[in-house]
C-alpha cells in the first residue's frame, strides 16, 4: 500500500471509550500520540465518554460506558468537521462511530489495543468464537486496524482480520529514566519485584503474587480486584495510583518489574520500566517477546515467571534503558498518521472540508 500525503493539515477526530479517569494503555497512548501530532501542526479532536452520559461497566466501575444515542453521538463528530476518523476502541462510542463513518461513506481506521474476546470471556460467559465474529465485523469494516506488534498482527490475520497496519509505541524519557535508588525503598527489603498497572483479573496477578521469591513484592495501581487481592496477600506492598514523578520514581526502585499478564497486546508499562533502567521478567507471550530482543540482556522470558524473575536479577539496569531508548513518541505518532492518511479513501465529508486523503494506490 502506497503511503499518501497532503498539503492540507489533517483534522483527525479520535472517538474512544476508554479515557480519563481511566488511567489505562489506551489513555496513555492516545494522549501522547495526540501531543506529538498537535507539535506537527496535526488539528486533533476526540469524542470520549466525557461528553455522555454514562454508567459503570459491570464488574468494572471504573470503566464508564456512554449512553448516548446515535443522533447525539453523531453530532459530536460532525461538530469537529473531520476529514479522517480513527476509532479506537469496540465500546459503544467506536460502535456508533463505525456506524456513522459507513452511514456517511467517511472511510475510517481502527485500532486494536486490548485483547478483546478475551478480556470479556474472562468475565462473562460469551463464547470466543462469537467474540472473534465480533471483532471481524468491527475492524474489517475500517480502511486499517493498527496493531502495535508483529505477534499481534499475526494473531489478527489468522482471525481474518484484514488491512492491517503497524503503530507501535513510545515512552516520555523526560520522565521515565534511571534515578538514584534508595537504600529501603517503601521501607522493604531487598530485592523489589515489582508489578505496575491495572489490578483486574486479566492481569493475571496471581502468577506473580503466588511466587516464592526473596524481599518483596510491590504492586503499583488499583481496580476492581485490588481489595481481593489485598486481603489475600497481606505481605505484598499495595502502594495504590502512581502518575507522572510519582510514579516514574516507584519504578526507579524496584529490582525486576515483573509483567505476569498473558493477554495484553503490548505491555505499555514494560517500557516504562526499561526506561527507568529496571530489567523485566515476564512470560514469552505477545507483547513481552516483541520489546524484549532476544540478547539484549533487558529482561528474561520463561514459561516459569519464579525463573524469569530469578534471572532478571542478573540483568543489567544499563542494558533495559539502552532498549528502552529505541521507542519515542515522536517516531510512534508520525507512523499513526501515516497510517490514518493511507487508510483514508475519497469519500462523503462532513461540511465544507476538502477531501485532502485521496484513496491508497493498488
Amino acid at each position: 500500500m502506497t503511503r499518501m500525503t497532503s498539503s492540507i493539515t489533517p483534522r483527525i477526530t479520535i472517538v474512544t471509550d476508554a479515557w480519563y479517569p481511566q488511567v489505562n494503555g489506551v489513555v496513555r497512548s492516545i494522549e501522547n500520540t495526540n501531543r506529538e501530532l498537535r507539535d506537527m501542526g496535526v488539528e486533533v479532536f476526540m469524542v470520549t465518554p466525557e461528553q455522555f452520559s454514562s454508567v459503570p461497566c459491570p464488574t468494572y466501575p471504573e470503566i464508564r460506558l456512554s449512553v448516548a444515542g446515535f443522533g447525539t453521538v453523531a453530532k459530536a463528530i460532525e461538530t469537529t468537521m473531520p476529514t479522517a476518523v480513527h476509532i479506537a476502541t469496540e465500546g459503544p462510542l467506536g460502535i456508533m462511530a463505525r456506524r456513522w463513518c459507513l452511514k456517511h461513506g467517511m472511510p475510517f481506521s481502527t485500532s486494536y489495543h486490548t485483547r478483546f474476546p478475551e478480556y470479556v470471556a474472562a468475565r462473562f460467559p460469551v463464547p470466543l468464537r462469537l467474540l472473534h465474529s465480533f471483532v471481524r465485523w468491527f475492524h474489517n469494516a475500517g480502511n486499517g486496524c493498527m496493531v502495535a506488534t508483529a505477534s499481534l498482527e499475526r494473531e489478527l490475520s489468522k482471525l481474518g482480520v484484514h488491512n492491517l497496519l503497524r503503530w507501535s509505541r513510545g515512552i516520555d524519557q523526560t520522565v521515565f529514566h534511571p534515578m538514584d535508588r534508595a537504600e529501603r525503598p517503601f521501607d522493604l527489603p531487598r530485592p523489589i519485584f515489582m508489578t505496575v498497572g491495572r489490578v483486574a483479573v486479566e492481569k493475571n496477578l496471581p502468577a506473580f503474587l503466588d511466587l516464592d521469591l526473596p524481599g518483596s513484592k510491590v504492586v503499583v495501581g488499583d481496580g476492581p480486584a485490588r481489595a481481593e487481592l489485598q486481603a489475600r496477600y497481606p505481605d505484598v506492598h499495595f502502594t495504590g495510583m502512581k502518575t507522572g514523578a510519582d510514579l516514574a520514581r516507584a519504578y526507579a526502585q524496584a529490582d525486576v518489574f515483573v509483567f505476569p499478564s498473558r493477554t495484553d497486546t503490548f505491555g505499555n508499562t514494560i517500557l516504562e520500566a526499561l526506561a527507568s533502567g529496571v530489567p523485566v521478567a515476564a512470560f514469552p507471550v505477545m507483547g513481552p517477546i516483541d520489546i524484549i530482543e532476544e540478547g539484549s540482556g533487558a529482561g528474561a522470558l520463561d514459561d516459569d515467571l519464579k525463573v524469569a524473575c530469578l534471572s532478571a536479577l542478573s540483568c543489567r539496569r544499563e542494558d533495559a534503558s539502552r532498549l528502552a531508548r529505541k521507542y519515542t513518541w515522536a517516531a510512534a505518532s508520525s507512523q499513526f498518521l501515516s497510517n490514518v492518511m493511507t487508510a483514508q479513501a475519497c469519500g462523503t465529508k462532513i461540511g465544507s472540508m476538502p477531501a485532502t486523503l485521496p484513496a491508497p494506490a493498488e
